[in-house]
C-alpha cells in the first residue's frame, strides 16, 4: 500500500501538530485529562483485509478520468490528517486511518487495482479549488452536499449522513439546546455548513470561526466561546476521549456527506457512484463504519443514504 502525504499550507500548523502528538493523540486535546488513545484510529480490522474484499472496476471508459488515474498509478485524494475516525494521521505508523481514509483507499484500488493513494490536505475553503484546478481527483473529507456547493462541483453519494450537534466544555450549564445559543458567541468551522445553521437557530448569535476541526476545539477549551457547532461525526471522538468537552443532545440537522469530484464530469460521477452501490451491497460498507466510527457509536451499522437522495447529487 503506497501513502503520499502533501500538506498544503493552509493548514501546516494543524498537521505538525498532530504528527508531535504519541500514537493517535487527538491534536485538539492537549488536556492532561484527555485520554492519550484516539477512538476509533483504524478500528480492529485490518486496513489490509478491507482492501483485500474490495472490487476492482471491470473496465474503464478509454480517455475518462478515470483510466487517467489508472495509467498515474495514484489516486490523488483531496483529505484531512486530523479528523479523528475519518481521517486521522496516525503519527506511529504515518498511515492515515479512519472512515474517509478507508473509503479512498478503496476506491483507490477500484480504479487501479492497488489502494494507491495521495493525500492533499485540505482545508474546507480549499477543496473546490482543488478539484477545479486538477490538484486532486476527488475529496474525502465530510464534504456536506449543497446545492450552493453542487455549483461548483460534483457529488457523488451522498455515501454517509451525519447532522450539527452542539459540544461545550462540561461545566456549561445554560445551552442544551439550538435555541440556547441566543446571544452566545458560538465557535464554526470556517465554510461550513454550520454557519448558516447557527444564524437560522440564533440569529443574534456572535459567529466566530477558524479553519480547522482542532482549532475549533482547542478555541472552545480556552473559552474564546461558550459553543461550538459541527457534525457528529467529527465530535464523538473529541467528546469520548476529553472529559472536559461535552456534546449537547442530538443532531439538530442532517447533513449527507457527497465525494466530492470535478464539476461537469458526469463519466466520473456514475463510476464512483456505481462504487459505492457495490460496496453497500457486498456488506464492505458497513465493515468500513464498524471499523471507524462504529468503534465508538454503539449497536449495528446504519443504513447508508440512498445515492441521488439529496438536494446536489442528483
Amino acid at each position: 500500500m503506497i501513502m503520499t502525504l502533501v500538506p498544503t499550507g493552509v493548514r501546516r500548523a494543524a498537521v505538525a501538530a498532530v504528527a508531535a502528538l504519541a500514537l493517535t493523540g487527538l491534536a485538539a486535546c492537549s488536556s492532561d485529562d484527555a485520554d492519550p488513545a484516539v477512538p476509533g484510529a483504524g478500528g480492529t480490522a485490518p486496513a489490509d483485509d478491507l482492501v483485500a474484499a474490495a472490487p476492482v472496476a471491470a473496465s474503464l471508459i478509454p480517455g475518462s478520468t478515470m483510466e487517467k488515474i489508472k495509467q498515474r498509478g495514484q489516486l490523488i485524494v483531496g483529505g484531512s490528517l486530523d479528523a479523528p475516525l475519518l481521517s486521522q494521521q496516525n503519527p506511529a505508523t504515518k498511515k492515515v486511518e479512519g472512515l474517509d481514509a478507508d473509503f479512498g483507499r478503496l476506491l483507490a484500488k477500484y480504479i487501479i487495482g492497488k489502494p494507491n493513494v495521495k493525500i492533499v490536505n485540505s482545508a474546507s475553503e480549499t477543496r473546490e479549488a482543488l478539484l477545479a484546478n486538477g490538484t486532486v481527483d476527488v475529496v474525502f473529507q465530510t464534504y456536506s452536499i449543497t446545492p450552493e456547493r453542487a455549483k461548483q462541483v460534483a457529488f457523488a453519494g451522498p455515501y454517509y449522513s451525519s447532522g450539527l450537534v452542539i459540544a461545550t466544555k462540561k461545566d456549561e450549564t445554560g445551552i442544551k439546546a439550538p435555541a440556547d445559543l441566543k446571544g452566545k458567541t458560538v465557535i464554526a468551522g470556517a465554510n461550513t455548513p454550520a454557519i448558516p445553521a447557527i444564524k437560522q437557530a440564533a440569529p443574534d448569535a456572535k459567529i466566530v470561526t477558524f479553519g480547522t476541526d482542532p482549532e475549533c476545539v482547542q478555541a472552545l477549551k480556552q473559552g474564546r466561546g461558550q459553543a461550538y457547532v459541527q457534525d457528529e461525526a467529527l465530535l464523538l471522538a473529541t467528546a469520548k476521549q476529553d472529559p472536559t468537552v461535552q456534546i449537547q443532545g442530538k443532531p439538530f440537522t442532517s447533513d449527507p456527506y457527497g465525494i466530492g469530484l470535478k464539476h461537469g464530469d458526469a463519466q466520473m460521477k456514475a463510476f464512483v457512484n456505481d462504487w459505492l452501490k457495490q460496496i453497500q451491497a457486498s456488506g464492505l460498507w458497513a465493515k468500513v463504519w464498524k471499523n471507524s466510527i462504529g468503534t465508538v457509536v454503539q449497536g449495528e451499522a446504519p443504513q447508508p443514504p440512498a445515492i441521488g437522495s439529496a438536494p446536489g447529487s442528483e
